[in-house]
């Protein structure tokens, strides 16, 4: 039987009471995001809490505010939170984020989303599951709407999608006036083609950064130099 939990070097994900596992996805742009100078962090579709731990790690001061539409998820970041070094700067609130806040007055510094990205295809039979990965329950343009909302004025959005669904996204938050600065195109081997795209917006349109990154490039499990750099502090391996 596989384990319920997945160790990291400074904390512990218990991921036995939700659909959606620790993945290579999350952990990337956990690893991304730029966390620089953000006072205030909400994780969009928090699932384990998984990317509000990775960047409470990495940002010593940020306060942490983790949501999610699922309540056995809510109550599995939880519980992840509350037995990390980090729980007096993460709260974690069950909430819709297309009404989260909605009249209020605080913002924030960035806003990170690994979101749900599949469209048109066949639900899977895990409700739960069903939430997490298709977007009807939390669509593009409101992640992208609701962001342009909260974010300050200098705030940043950062995301993971899958290439196809990344392009469309960045039309969609230009057309919104938030705009592409930082582009990793992530390959899983060096002749697999892009996988996924790590993106993070901005409200203040400047040139675009853009890179790759290799995860694997010397066989399965012989991750590349780059990745290992990336994600150092957080896999036992690294």
């Amino acid at each position: 039987m596989a384990n319920t939990w997945f160790q990291f070097k400074q904390f512990k994900v218990e991921q036995g009471k939700t659909a959606m596992k620790v993945g290579t996805d999350g952990v990337l742009l956990g690893a991304w995001a730029n966390v620089n100078e953000a006072a205030s962090i909400l994780d969009v579709g928090t699932g384990t809490g998984l990317i509000a731990l990775m960047v409470a790690q990495r940002n010593s001061e940020a306060a942490v505010t983790a949501i999610d539409i699922d309540s056995d998820a809510v109550d599995q970041a939880l519980e992840n939170v509350e037995a990390s070094s980090w729980r007096g700067r993460i709260a974690v609130t069950n909430a819709d984020y297309g009404t989260f806040r909605q009249g209020e007055s605080e913002l924030f510094d960035l806003i990170v989303s690994n979101p749900p990205y599949f469209k048109q295809s066949l639900k899977p039979d895990q409700k739960s599951r069903a939430i997490a990965r298709h977007d009807h329950k939390l669509p593009h343009e409101t992640l992208i709407e609701r962001s342009v909302d909260l974010l300050t004025s200098a705030g940043r959005l950062s995301v993971i999608l899958p290439y196809v669904e990344g392009s469309v996204f960045i039309a969609m938050a230009a057309a919104k006036g938030l705009f592409c600065i930082r582009k990793t195109n992530v390959y899983p081997t060096p002749d697999g083609g892009i996988k996924r795209l790590l993106l993070e917006f901005s409200k203040v349109q400047q040139a675009l950064i853009e890179n790759d990154l290799v995860v694997e490039d010397r066989g399965r499990h012989l991750y590349s130099k780059d990745y290992l750099s990336l994600t150092g502090d957080f896999y036992l391996f690294g």
